[in-house]
């Protein structure tokens, strides 16, 4: 096993393999650096026969992948590239089908200038790779391809299809056609079984059925991003140009690991994020009572197990320093705190010293039981929380990456009665917006898809999200293409710096 790493000029640019049906006319173009020779030998199909074989596929061109690696890089940074899928693992029938599924699309492509064995042209896995370029932009990828020695194996394979199939020709006949969706259920049927085995059996059944008719068609639009405010406008600009930096305490404790990021976002936000360890708290070296704010962290604090935000929280609760530490700062009203993931939890179980914060519930094992990092669908909810302010009403993408994230409400609050008083501030949707308890939309199985909520004042918020790593565009998986520099999650942090003022 070889592990390498290598600098990346601009992330941005990164290539994935989802093919676009959003740009136009297009071509597929195989890049076949094994240039024609189809070599099969320890390749999965010879595999599936109990075979070896006898040829294994080569780097006999060093100078064709050298030249291939820098086409690749010239392309990429013109933006000439859709979409980009290596070919060595599989081949190319596995290549183009899971570029297909990543895009929802049907591909039609022909094998005409592969050889004459479709066999050896599906299933080879030499070297190269898939690219989608717009057919207005193939002339010059074709030059680009040419300069660098690479036109005798560069082929213009196909394109896309409306009719949602996989459709393969060779010498004017069909030799394969199948529709995507069925295709895609035959792909992941493997993983849910064994997911099903390993993981709670229903969350993988929901799973499993989202690959319906619907979905596999392109009638689920899956992520999607819609704000109610103008996520360019820098409202802390103003209170940035004075000059004042109000100090916010960035908290962690034992395995702590998200504070570089929530400490980067309240600094562009115009805070000075302060690294307070509870240590520090515990043992009078650091009093709250020069903060504006706090915000406790995530990331695996005690491993993320047995209720790991409880036993942070417990160390406030059975020292006397702390406690009465946090209890005074709590009970200040011109300050304001912030709780996510095993802060969250950690603020959940600090709610009896929190004002108004006696409805909120608290945080149990995922219904998965599994740790759940995905992208997920949220909705900002009305609510008195400061850091949402004017944000009401938004549906936006955010990450989660949590072991133990279920809301559940004991003793005489409930989830009706948090949405009644306005104190839910964010919850889970499906695609289409609505509130969801399907997996995997709702990640962790919370009640009435909550996720986020405030005190009843608005100035202390918990959520089991992360906005902090995904402030900048350039941080989500997903995003639309007309995001600028920071994503709308920015507005978050900038509310608080408002608030303070």
């Amino acid at each position: 096993i070889t592990t390498a790493f290598a600098i990346v000029e601009d992330v941005r640019h990164t290539l994935t393999p989802q093919l676009r049906n959003d740009k136009g006319e297009t071509e597929l173009i195989l890049i076949d650096l094994g240039k024609g020779q189809n070599r099969l030998a320890a390749s999965a199909l010879t595999q599936v026969y109990s075979q070896v074989g006898n040829e294994t596929p080569d780097v006999d061109d060093a100078d064709a992948l050298s030249n291939f690696f820098a086409a690749i890089q010239s392309l990429n940074a013109d933006k000439k590239l859709l979409a980009y899928h290596d070919r060595s693992d599989g081949g190319l029938l596995a290549t183009v089908t899971e570029m297909a599924f990543a895009g929802h699309t049907g591909i039609s492509i022909n094998l005409d200038k592969l050889g004459n064995s479709p066999l050896e042209s599906l299933f080879n896995e030499e070297l190269g790779a898939v690219i989608q370029v717009q057919t207005t932009d193939l002339a010059s990828v074709l030059a680009v391809l040419t300069e660098n020695q690479l036109a005798d194996c560069s082929h213009v394979i196909g394109t896309l299809n409306t009719e949602g199939e996989i459709n393969f020709t060779l010498a004017g006949e069909t030799i394969y056609n199948n529709s995507r969706s069925a295709l895609q259920k035959i792909w992941a049927e493997t993983s849910y079984r064994l997911q099903s085995l390993r993981d709670n059996d229903q969350c993988a059944s929901e799973e499993f059925e989202r690959l319906n008719e619907d979905y596999l068609d392109g009638k689920d639009v899956g992520l999607t991003a819609s704000t109610t405010f103008d996520i360019a406008e820098d409202v802390s600009a103003p209170y940035i140009n004075t000059g004042a930096k109000p100090m916010i305490a960035v908290l962690r404790d034992q395995g702590v690991n998200g504070q570089q990021e929530m400490a980067v976002a309240f600094d562009r936000a115009g805070f000075k994020a302060i690294d307070v360890h509870m240590t520090d708290v515990i043992s009078g070296r650091v009093s709250l009572d020069e903060y504006k704010g706090l915000v406790a962290c995530g990331g695996f604090s005690y491993g993320d197990v047995l209720g790991a935000g409880g036993g942070w929280a417990k160390t406030i609760l059975h020292n006397p320093r702390a406690k009465d530490e946090f209890t005074q700062f709590f009970n200040r009203d011109d300050v304001f705190g912030l709780g996510v993931c095993n802060g969250c939890q950690m603020f959940s179980h600090l709610r009896d010293l929190i004002p108004g914060a006696a409805h909120w519930p608290e945080f149990y094992r995922n219904q998965s039981e599994q740790f759940e990092g995905r992208a997920v669908m949220v909705e900002i909810m009305e609510s008195p929380s400061l850091l949402f302010k004017d944000m009401q009403g938004s549906k936006i993408p955010v990450v989660v990456a949590h072991g133990e994230g279920r809301a559940v409400f004991t003793g005489q609050s409930n989830a009706e009665n948090a949405f009644s008083n306005n104190t839910v501030s964010m919850r889970y949707i499906d695609n289409t917006g609505q509130t969801t308890m399907h997996y995997p939309e709702n990640p962790n199985g919370a009640d009435m898809g909550i996720t986020g909520l405030c005190n009843t004042d608005g100035r202390f918020t918990i959520m089991m999200p992360h906005p902090e790593r995904v402030i900048r565009t350039v941080t989500n998986s997903w995003h639309p293409d007309g995001w600028g520099e920071d994503s709308p999650w920015m507005r978050l942090f900038r509310n608080a710096r408002v608030w303070v003022n």
